[in-house]
C-alpha cells in the first residue's frame, strides 16, 4: 500500500477533480504490474496497473492480489468502471487503502467486487489514504474547494512596507518551491489589489508541472484587461458581482451575496469544479478566509533576516496545529492545518 501511494503522488496537479490513485498487482510476493490515475478524463490506476502487465505474467492475473489507495469506482464517468475490470480479469482478491467519499462510489465498489466473490480487505493504512486525498474528500464532504492559505512575511511579521509597492521577501529557494506548490493546487487566487499593484502572472514557470487556473476576485470589474492575468495563456476566472460568461480562456462567474466573501468564492469555485485552491492574495482577503474558517492550510514563509519598521500586519489566525517547518537559508517555511 505504501507503494501504492508513492505511485499516487506522480499525478499530483493532472488528475483534479479527479483523486490520486495508485494500484499494484501482486503474485505470490511480487509485482507484476502498477500503475497511477496520470491525468484527468483518461485511463484509472486500476488499468493502467493492468496494461503494466507483461504478456508472461498475465496467466498469474487471476491468482494474484491487487492493493489500490482508494475504493475502486463502480460507475460510468469519464471511464467504465474499475470493479468491472477486476471482476472481467478474475482478480480474486482486492486489498484498498479507504474509502471513496465521491457519493456514486462510497462504498458501492466495495460492495459490487463482495457480490462477486472478491475477497476484500479494508481499510489499509487508511490515514495516509485519507491524508493522500485530503483535496478529493474535503471537495466532496464538505462541498468546498481545499484552501491553503500562503503569505510571506519578516521576522517581525510584517507581509508589506506601509507605503505599498511590490518587493519580494521570500528567497529563491523558498520561491521556487512556491511554484511548485502552485503545481500540486487546481487553482490559484488573488484579490484586486494584488492584481492590479503587482500585477502577477501566478504560473508555475519556475517548477516544472501543470499551471493552475488563475482566480481573481474583481467585485466590480475594475481591473484594466491589459494585466498578465488576462494574457490568455493560462485558463482565467473571474469571480465578480455583476456578470456571467465565457470566452476561450476567460471566464467570468457572478458570485452571490454572502456575510464572508469567502463563502461566496468558495461556492463559486466549488460549482466551478474547482478541487482545490492556493490563497496568495493580500491580507484582506487571508484573513477573511480565516475569519470564516474556511481554510484547511496555512503555509507561512519568514525571512528571518528581514525586518520591516512600518508595514502591514500579517494575518492573525487561532485554532491552527504547526505540523512542520522546514528551513531555506534565510527562511523559514511553518505549516499548519486547522484544528
Amino acid at each position: 500500500m505504501q507503494r501504492c501511494l508513492q505511485l499516487a503522488d506522480l499525478g499530483a496537479g493532472y488528475t483534479a477533480p479527479n483523486p490520486l490513485v495508485g494500484a499494484i498487482l501482486v503474485h505470490q510476493g511480487r509485482i507484476i504490474g502498477e500503475g497511477y490515475h496520470q491525468q484527468y478524463g483518461e485511463a484509472h490506476a486500476e488499468v493502467n496497473c493492468l496494461n503494466d502487465v507483461q504478456p508472461d505474467d498475465r496467466p498469474l492475473i487471476p491468482f494474484s492480489t491487487m492493493y489500490v489507495s482508494l475504493e475502486p469506482c463502480c460507475h460510468f464517468g469519464k471511464t467504465p468502471p474499475c470493479s468491472d475490470l477486476i471482476l472481467r480479469e478474475q482478480i480474486p482478491r482486492v486489498v484498498i487503502g479507504c474509502r471513496d467519499p465521491f457519493p456514486m462510489v462510497a462504498g458501492k465498489g466495495i460492495e459490487k467486487l463482495q457480490a462477486g466473490g472478491v475477497q476484500v480487505i479494508f481499510p489499509l493504512l487508511e490515514n495516509q489514504s485519507l491524508e493522500k486525498n485530503r483535496r478529493f474528500i474535503t471537495f466532496h464532504e464538505k462541498k468546498r474547494p481545499y484552501v491553503v492559505l500562503k503569505w510571506a512575511e519578516s521576522a517581525n511579521h510584517k507581509i508589506a512596507h506601509s507605503g505599498g509597492g511590490h518587493f519580494r521577501i521570500s528567497n529563491d529557494w523558498s520561491n521556487r518551491l512556491v511554484h511548485k506548490w502552485r503545481t500540486e493546487e487546481a487553482g490559484i487566487l488573488i484579490g484586486t489589489n494584488t492584481a492590479f499593484l503587482d500585477n502577477p502572472e501566478l504560473t508555475a514557470r519556475l517548477w516544472p508541472g501543470k499551471n493552475p487556473v488563475r482566480i481573481v476576485l474583481d467585485q466590480n470589474l475594475r481591473l484594466p484587461q491589459n494585466l498578465k492575468l488576462f494574457d490568455g495563456t493560462v485558463n482565467t476566472i473571474v469571480l465578480n458581482g455583476h456578470k456571467d460568461s465565457l470566452s476561450a480562456n476567460l471566464v467570468f462567474k457572478k458570485m452571490l451575496p454572502e456575510e464572508y466573501v469567502s463563502v461566496s468564492i468558495l461556492a463559486s469555485l466549488y460549482n466551478l469544479n474547482i478541487l482545490s485552491v492556493l490563497v496568495e492574495g493580500g491580507r484582506v482577503l487571508l484573513q477573511s478566509f480565516i475569519k470564516a474558517g474556511n481554510w484547511d492550510e496555512i503555509r507561512i514563509i519568514t525571512n528571518e533576516e528581514m525586518n520591516i519598521p512600518a508595514g502591514l500586519s500579517s494575518p492573525e489566525f487561532n485554532d491552527a496545529k504547526l505540523s512542520r517547518s522546514e528551513t531555506f537559508g534565510s527562511d523559514t517555511i511553518r505549516y499548519y492545518k486547522n484544528e
